[in-house]
C-alpha cells in the first residue's frame, strides 16, 4: 500500500480492446502524483494487436509502468514450460489498490461485479448500461464521464490515501451487490420468470 511506500496497483482486468477505454487507466495512473502500477490482466484477443500497440505507444509516451500479464493470467492456476507460476484473476484482484474499468461501452460489466465481489475500490466511466441498470443501486466508486478530470483525480487520491475510507466503501458495495446481484436473487427471479412464462417454480 501507499502508506508504505511502495507502488499502489491500478489493476486493469479486461481484454486490450478499443471500447475498454484503457488510455484512461494509463493517463489516470501518471496523473494522479502518487507511485503507481498499471497491471493489465488479458490480451487484446482476437480483435487484433492495433489497439494493443497504441495502448503500448501510449503508456511509453506518459511514461507509464504498464504490467501486461497476459502471459501469466489463465483461468486456473499451474506453471509455464520455462517454470514461471501462472496465476488466475482471483489472486490479482487481492493485490490491487484500485480497479480501473473505463469501458464507454459494456453489455453489462463483469468486472464491476467482480471487483466488487472481491472489495475493492472501483474507478468507472458512466458508460450507458452502468448509468441506466448498475448506478442507480447506490454503490460507492470513482465515476468519470469521457475524460479524467481533476476531480476524478482527486477522488482516487482520497481512496488510495484512506485505508479505512477504501473499506468502508467496499463493504457497502459488497452488501449491495448481495442484495441485487447474487446467485440468490438470480435463482429467485429465474423462478418467478419461469411461473410466469410457464405457471410452475423451480
Amino acid at each position: 500500500m501507499l502508506a508504505h511506500l511502495v507502488d499502489s496497483v491500478n489493476l486493469q482486468p479486461t481484454r486490450i480492446i478499443q471500447r475498454k477505454g484503457i488510455e484512461h487507466a494509463i493517463e489516470l495512473t501518471r496523473r494522479i502524483g502518487l507511485p503507481a502500477k498499471l497491471v493489465i490482466s488479458h490480451a487484446a484477443g482476437d480483435e487484433g494487436t492495433e489497439y494493443e500497440r497504441r495502448v503500448r505507444e501510449y503508456a511509453a509516451l506518459l511514461k507509464v509502468d504498464v504490467c501486461f500479464e497476459a502471459d501469466i493470467v489463465a483461468e486456473q492456476r499451474g506453471r509455464l514450460p520455462d517454470g514461471r507460476k501462472v496465476y488466475t484473476l482471483a489472486d490479482l484482484y487481492p493485490q490491487a489498490d484500485l480497479v480501473t474499468y473505463p469501458s464507454s461501452i459494456e453489455g453489462f460489466g463483469n468486472a464491476f461485479l467482480e471487483a466488487l465481489y472481491y472489495r475493492r475500490p472501483i474507478l468507472v466511466n458512466n458508460y450507458s448500461i452502468y448509468e441506466v441498470d448498475i448506478k442507480p443501486k447506490g454503490f460507492k466508486v470513482i465515476e468519470f464521464d469521457g475524460f479524467i478530470s481533476e476531480a476524478t483525480l482527486h477522488q482516487v487520491r482520497q481512496i488510495l490515501l484512506d485505508e479505512a475510507l477504501a473499506a468502508e466503501w467496499a463493504e457497502h458495495n459488497y452488501q449491495l451487490a448481495k442484495r441485487y446481484f447474487s446467485y440468490s436473487v438470480l435463482r429467485l427471479r429465474l423462478s418467478s420468470l419461469l411461473a410466469d412464462c410457464f405457471g410452475y417454480q423451480v
